[in-house]
């Protein structure tokens, strides 16, 4: 009979644990209540057997927040009016909020690219799943968050953003902290190509005193980004940076262009331009001139016209009474005679409107005079801003005969101004 007292005594008490399934980072508080709500003094409270702690004037033991180690056997112990008592052992089981968290994202991507990281998680199956604020870091550093999104977007990176990168998930009171793996990003650098360049005036044809600007770009290629130019070949280079102004041009800076972009690491260059600069035509002279240049009907006529200075190539345009006559530095007449007679003009551009003076070509009638002019201009190309001729050098010839008596051929005579 005493047994059987002995064992009611133990089962007069009740350890009360919440019915739901219990989470880490919940709020949890487990009861020690007597039968008939008996009055209980001096309660104990256990796991797997061993004492936790004594709850003075209190039947409560708070497990909040729950962690993972509180899975375990607990009975509570106290005292009654009829004696000791404790309860039956209850097992408590706390299961984990985020099962699997993993950090996704590429590992190797070029500079300049965007950057997109996902922490991945899978959520309890015994609760619905509840607000949670992610992290991300790099080597450590806090770089994103505390944010709802689980992703991490970088529009753009830089080297600088290569490193060992790793999220964090935490409940909102920052009960529960679970951190991913660490996944490793590398950003490369992507080396300078398709390089080209830009020419103004275009074509890199210019006239002497005149400017120039060349401008470099670069269809890929990360930074730092250096420029350098160069001319011929040479490996010492012109100037530094994406443009090259050269002003008051002289015939000495006709060459090949080209401009060098480099990352430190590789260099890229672009195709060599070729830059022309044009020297005004000077120094003209006819061939045959005085006194070779004695004419009369009938004879063959052969003009030419040549330069000691000058940039080629040249268009030559002869015209006649303001018409085009013949093209090219040399005209042949043939056998001329009082047809012939008329202006002549020579002209390096047919689309210039300004002409030089025109000369005259006359052939007299018996016991008149005759005059012969030839008159020669030549000039290069200019540049685009310019739209007439300047200072077009002329050489012309005057073979007058005297006034009012015939003249024999080899009588005439001419002045070369």
């Amino acid at each position: 009979m005493a047994g059987k007292v002995a064992l009611l005594l133990w089962e007069l008490l009740v350890l009360q644990v919440p019915a739901r399934a219990l989470l880490e980072g919940d709020t949890v508080t487990l009861r020690c209540r007597g039968w008939w709500d008996n009055p209980i003094t001096r309660v104990r409270f256990y796991k797997d057997e061993k004492e936790l702690m004594e709850s003075p004037g209190g039947t409560e033991l708070s497990l909040s927040p729950l962690q993972l180690n509180d899975s375990g056997c607990y009975r509570c112990r106290g005292w009654l009016d009829s004696g000791m008592s404790q309860s039956a052992p209850v097992t408590v089981t706390v299961h984990e909020l985020k099962p699997v968290l993993m950090l996704e994202g590429p590992p190797e991507l070029p500079e300049g690219s965007p950057l997109n990281l996902s922490c991945l998680s899978t959520p309890s199956p015994l609760r619905p799943p509840a607000p949670l604020l992610y992290r991300f870091y790099r080597d450590g550093q806090l770089v994103g968050g505390p944010q709802g999104s689980p992703q991490l977007l970088v529009p753009a990176v830089g080297v600088s953003h290569s490193g060992n990168y790793s999220c964090e998930v935490r409940s909102e009171g920052g009960a529960v902290r679970k951190s991913s793996t660490r996944l490793g990003v590398t950003v490369r650098r992507v080396p300078p190509s398709g390089v080209s360049m830009s020419v103004q005036p275009p074509g890199a044809r210019v006239a002497v005193g005149d400017r120039l600007v060349l401008s470099c770009t670069v269809a890929m290629g990360t930074g730092p980004l250096s420029f350098s130019w160069h001319r011929g070949g040479l490996g010492s280079p012109l100037s530094r940076g994406p443009d090259l102004e050269l002003w008051n041009l002289g015939d000495n800076d006709s060459g090949h262009y080209q401009c060098r972009v480099s990352d430190g690491d590789n260099v890229a260059e672009s195709v060599p331009l070729n830059v022309t600069v044009l020297v005004p035509v000077a120094n003209a002279t006819i061939t045959p001139g005085p006194p070779a240049l004695q004419v009369c009907p009938g004879d063959p006529v052969t003009l030419r016209c040549s330069v000691q200075v000058g940039s080629a190539p040249v268009t030559f345009t002869w015209l006649h009474n303001g018409h085009e006559l013949a093209r090219g530095s040399l005209l042949e007449l043939g056998a001329v005679d009082v047809g012939h007679s008329g202006t002549y003009q020579w002209s390096s551009d047919k689309k210039q409107q300004e002409r030089a003076p025109p000369q005259l070509l006359a052939f007299p009638e018996e016991g008149e005079v005759l005059y012969t002019h030839v008159m020669c201009t030549k000039q290069t190309g200019v540049s685009p801003r310019v739209t007439t001729l300047q200072d077009p050098q002329v050489t012309y010839a005057e073979l007058p005969a005297t006034h009012g008596r015939p003249q024999e051929c080899g009588d005439i005579y001419g002045n070369v101004l």
